[in-house]
């Protein structure tokens, strides 16, 4: 039998210690799982600045709502046109499509009939923490959150 030389004995047994380190499965920070609002439809108090604008001045506070989802800002005010509002469900909608959350629309037809302002401040919550979620990645420098990037469409696209 042949004894190995001690050169080889240690990097052996550092191959030995580098396999028991422990595996870091998710990354710290802002992770919202996709599928699920972040917040539910009464944690209002959550973000208690949104939940007053939209307490005593809702319509100011769609529209400023609308404009962060890119969409023109005026829109909200065509929810008082007709028994279902068109722009609450529009955005409700939206924001579903676009963050992967899981519901139909039936669903927001009625958080937009029956529960207008708690619908609207939900979107807001669920936008800023989307958004928190992808500049921490961004800051973390992690390789998923390029897929989230409103960019990531236009990149080799040429513009005349």
């Amino acid at each position: 039998m042949t004894s190995l030389s001690p050169l080889l004995q240690v990097t052996v047994q550092s191959d030995q210690d580098f396999l028991q380190l422990p595996v870091v499965r998710s990354q710290p920070g802002g992770s919202v799982e996709l599928g699920e609002w972040s917040t539910g439809l009464c944690d209002c108090c959550d973000d208690i600045n949104d939940c007053c604008f939209a307490l005593w001045c809702l319509p100011v506070f769609a529209c400023k709502t609308t404009s962060a989802l890119g969409a023109c800002p005026c829109l909200p005010l065509l929810d008082c046109i007709g028994c279902v509002p068109p722009a609450s469900l529009a955005m409700r909608a939206t924001v579903r499509q676009r963050y992967g959350i899981k519901g139909n629309i039936w669903s927001d037809c009625f958080y937009g009939c029956c529960c207008y302002a708690l619908s609207w401040c939900q979107i807001s919550r669920e936008m800023k923490r989307r958004a928190t979620a992808l500049s921490s990645s961004h800051s973390q420098g992690s390789g998923l959150s390029a897929a989230y990037s409103p960019l990531t469409s236009l990149q080799g696209a040429h513009l005349s």
